[in-house]
């Protein structure tokens, strides 16, 4: 049985951006076992006293019911670098656990921090982002990733992003990038010189 797993921040046991989080969470649940019946992930998750100060990551590992609730202490990874990584087979269009073919790929990073995984000629994601690429004026996100972020979700919806397909081609045009998730929006994300993407 395949599990999946939903990583949603919590900081000083506030749970953040729960709504997309659990649109996410119930569509899998929904898609891939067939479950119509729909689980409140605010009511399921209960941040325990020793996790209400600081910055965790609440992992809720599920198939078709909630298996098992986690909290981990979590740090930003530094990112300066990344390298350009072709798999045209690669699938990850729900969160998984089994994360075996990413980190194959993150395996061969060389002597960069992350890769940039380019499938069927278009830049997709990073080994655990959503990527942003700023124009000058905007910041714009592929619009074809991998895995629908919720962060990047939440940053489209506020119009703080834009979609647009982007090719490595089209990567030197752009002065810099960054790296979404779940933990890091927009002000605590790495950001990467275009020059060091490679």
């Amino acid at each position: 049985m395949c599990q999946l797993v939903e990583t949603i921040k919590c900081k000083n046991g506030k749970l953040e951006n729960l709504r997309y989080h659990q649109a996410r969470f119930n569509l899998a649940r929904k898609e891939l076992f067939g479950e119509n019946f729909e689980l409140n992930l605010i009511e399921e998750i209960k941040v325990p006293e020793k996790y209400q100060t600081g910055l965790f990551r609440c992992r809720v590992i599920y198939a078709s019911d909630i298996e098992k609730i986690e909290f981990h202490p979590y740090e930003y990874r530094k990112v300066e670098s990344l390298k350009l990584m072709e798999d045209c087979t690669i699938d990850y269009r729900y969160k998984f656990t089994d994360r075996k073919k990413l980190n194959e790929l993150f395996e061969k990073r060389g002597n960069c921090d992350d890769i940039l995984i380019v499938k069927n000629g278009c830049i997709t994601e990073s080994y655990v982002a959503n990527i942003v690429f700023f124009d000058g004026k905007e910041w714009w996100t592929p619009d074809t990733p991998l895995l629908r972020g919720t962060r990047r979700a939440q940053l489209i919806e506020e119009g703080k992003i834009k979609v647009c397909r982007i090719t490595p081609d089209d990567i030197p045009r752009f002065e810099k990038a960054g790296l979404i998730n779940a933990m890091q929006g927009l002000n605590e994300m790495p950001e990467i010189k275009i020059e060091n993407i490679v």
